[in-house]
């Protein structure tokens, strides 16, 4: 395990630090480190492998228990140095599934939840379009309501989990107002007549991806998530609960490229020393640690701030671009330590700096990070 003072911090409990410390226990003897020929097997493998292990039911909300921003990010950040692979299947079924756990009727909490907990039911969260991916509202999906049933036409891409998934919460336009406040969000199965995998998408860091179609795919009417019109308010208040959760999984491949950054460092043998008695490599190690650090602060200062109850609009998005951006630093300084090897296949920088490069921009690009900070500072002072 990475250095763990961190744990000691205020913003952690407990049963937090020991969360931390059994799961990168159990990691080491249930996460693959390599990347799979097979992924959609492999995925799946690792949603079955979490659900019986328990850490999924901390992606999902009980009867009566909220979701623990910090165990999420935890998990997150303690599966992602052990594989980026793990991190994502974790993820994706508490973001899939979050729509349900914040605004699902009883029936569809019993009916979907549990499962997902188990790791029985794999989940797909379906909201960006060919056309409409930061700027939801553009959103061209729609929903009509029709003889007792709401029926689909229209394409999402980018779907994490698309193509294997057995759940997709679809966000589509259902007309009630325009823009934003005419969306609603649907429990959409896999097989469902009228909704097919279009296209898988094949990206650096393999995952499964696809474009969705839905040609008149019709669904019962209780398949609705909370009010008609509300969809765009639920699927930013899902997001809310993750993007932190991203900034733990940045911080998780940084410090792990820290560590094999420290590991050849102190070993690489170069002009009679080794490579860590230069200056200049001492120096990168200082940055690349006080990187890490800085991410770790506002990382956790956002979920400590969401499990208080309070809005965390701007810290989320400070976390979010801070570890991602300084990640892709970290990663990128430890592949040049590790120099030839370091662009090899498979080695473990090499595929940090695959896995880093997507958390710039799903959930909300670096820009859009900023555009949201620099909106709540100006409504503090316009207020």
């Amino acid at each position: 395990m990475s250095n763990t003072r961190y744990l000691d911090w205020p913003f952690f409990e407990e049963r937090h630090r020991r969360l931390a410390q059994e799961l990168d226990a159990w990691a080491v003897d249930n996460v693959p480190q390599d990347h799979a020929e097979d992924v959609d097997a492999a995925c799946r493998a690792l949603v079955r492998a979490l659900g019986q292990g328990g850490w999924l039911r901390h992606a999902v909300a009980d009867e009566g228990r909220a979701i623990d921003t910090r165990a999420i990010c935890l998990i997150r950040e303690t599966l992602s140095r052990h594989s980026g692979l793990a991190d994502f299947a974790f993820a994706m079924q508490g973001l899939g599934s979050g729509a349900i756990s914040l605004q699902g009727t009883p029936e569809q909490r019993s009916a979907w939840l549990p499962r997902v907990a188990r790791g029985d039911a794999i989940c797909a969260f379906a909201l960006s379009e060919p056309e409409a991916g930061s700027d939801v509202a553009a959103m061209r999906c729609t929903a009509k309501e029709e003889g007792g049933c709401w029926v689909l036409d229209g394409e999402k891409t980018w779907i994490s989990n698309g193509g294997i998934a057995d759940l997709y919460v679809v966000f589509a336009r259902s007309g009630e107002a325009p823009g934003a406040r005419g969306i609603s969000a649907f429990i959409v199965e896999a097989g469902t007549p009228g909704f097919e995998i279009a296209e898988r998408i094949a990206v650096i860091a393999p995952h499964p991806l696809a474009r969705l179609r839905f040609d008149g795919c019709r669904i019962p009417a209780a398949n609705r998530i909370g009010p008609a019109g509300e969809g765009f308010k639920l699927a930013m208040r899902t997001l809310d609960v993750f993007r932190t959760s991203v900034a733990a999984a940045a911080l998780g491949f940084a410090r792990r490229a820290l560590d094999e950054a420290l590991q050849r460092a102190t070993t690489r043998k170069m002009f009679n020393q080794t490579l860590s008695d230069f200056q200049l490599t001492q120096a990168k190690l200082a940055q690349m640690a006080t990187t890490v650090d800085s991410a770790a602060l506002l990382t956790y200062r956002a979920a400590w701030m969401r499990d208080q109850g309070r809005g965390v609009t701007r810290e989320a998005a400070m976390a979010k671009m801070a570890a991602t951006e300084g990640a892709q630093q970290v990663i990128d300084a430890a592949v040049q330590m590790w120099g030839g090897l370091g662009v090899v296949s498979e080695q473990p920088v090499e595929r940090l700096y695959r896995e880093i490069r997507a958390l710039r921009i799903y959930e909300g690009a670096t820009e859009v990070q900023q555009l949201i900070i620099a909106r709540e500072l100006l409504k503090d002072v316009r207020s």
